[in-house]
């Protein structure tokens, strides 16, 4: 994809909480922009509430890509997105317009930037397999298991982190090879023609940003995420081991309404999940050298990200051409 004369692709970053929807919007009144939400949680249709997906009035103010693309029982890859993202960003482009890629999967993308490694699809009978010996002898055990076949793999990651040694078990099942030595760099290649310009909100002290998630997740306790996964529930064809389900606060709700905890305890467990995911996702931002920092819990951060954004967006467009 030529990237030559072409304004870069905005890059809005940052853990969850960190005010990316108030950002993102403000940066749609500045530029012409187009949306591609880079979450896998918002690509599911009935999980509104839990992934704090845009509402009307957003999507009215600013057309916006990937939302409510697949049913809570599908699965949807880092590299259906990567392929579904390059396309989106010629579209958008071809309509005149800049695309804004804007959410916190960093694995997507990292997927997007650095391109996939050749690793074999998901097995659905396979993962049925694994996830019925996981609800026998638990996912530590499991990741025991691991230990033994990819030290190397299993050494990165948690005893109770389900999803990733999932796949690393059925990785090495349908190859005979453990994932760390398919994992080579030899990548199916990114899209070198494409420049980026990556805006990162972060927080200056984590307090400030455990507060903001605690009161996230009690609004949307009150405006009825327990009645949407009991919806969710009431379908009969999902279950926790699906990615929609395992999806922080969705996964706490459902085991509330299975009875395995109670109230209090779904929601203490729910923030310490969404404290780790965004312990995850700075970490990830922190590691990445050519981002421009933000910090979220300053109280003009949303004019501190439209100010990083001019120093690179409006140059580009006026040597384009394009005096906007």
């Amino acid at each position: 994809m030529a990237d030559r004369g072409s304004p870069p692709i905005l890059c809005l970053m940052g853990p969850t909480a960190a005010g990316k929807s108030a950002a993102t919007l403000a940066l749609a009144d500045r530029w012409p922009l187009e949306i591609v939400n880079v979450d896998s949680a918002t690509i599911y249709r009935g999980m509104d509430i839990g992934t704090a997906k845009p509402g009307r009035e957003e999507r009215r103010r600013v057309p916006q890509h990937l939302l409510d693309i697949r049913d809570p029982a599908e699965s949807f890859s880092a590299g259906q997105f990567r392929a579904e993202t390059l396309r989106l960003i010629a579209d958008i482009r071809g309509r005149g317009r800049i695309p804004l890629l804007a959410g916190g999967t960093m694995m997507y993308f990292k997927a997007l930037r650095e391109g996939l490694d050749n690793l074999p699809q998901a097995d659905a009978v396979l993962r049925a397999q694994l996830n019925a010996r996981a609800a026998d002898v638990g996912w530590p055990a499991m990741h025991a298991e691991l230990a033994r076949l990819d030290p190397v793999t299993a050494a990165r990651l948690s005893p109770n982190d389900s999803q990733r040694i999932q796949r690393a078990l059925e990785i090495h099942a349908l190859t005979g090879q453990p994932m760390s030595a398919l994992l080579t760099g030899q990548a199916a290649p990114a899209d070198a023609g494409l420049r980026y310009v990556n805006l990162s909100l972060e927080p200056s002290e984590r307090a400030g940003l455990h507060a903001r998630i605690e009161q996230r997740f009690d609004a949307m306790l009150e405006a009825g995420l327990v009645d949407e996964v009991r919806r969710l529930r009431a379908r009969g064809d999902l279950s926790p081991d699906l990615p929609s389900i395992r999806c922080v606060g969705y996964r706490q709700a459902w085991s509330y309404l299975a009875g395995e905890v109670h109230g209090a305890e779904m929601r203490g467990q729910a923030i310490a999940a969404t404290r780790q995911l965004a312990k995850r996702q700075i970490t990830w931002l922190r590691a990445l050298p050519d981002r421009l920092a933000v910090d979220c819990l300053a109280p003009d951060s949303t004019a501190r990200v439209i100010d990083a954004a001019a120093a690179t967006l409006d140059a580009s467009l006026e040597a384009a051409g394009d005096p906007r």
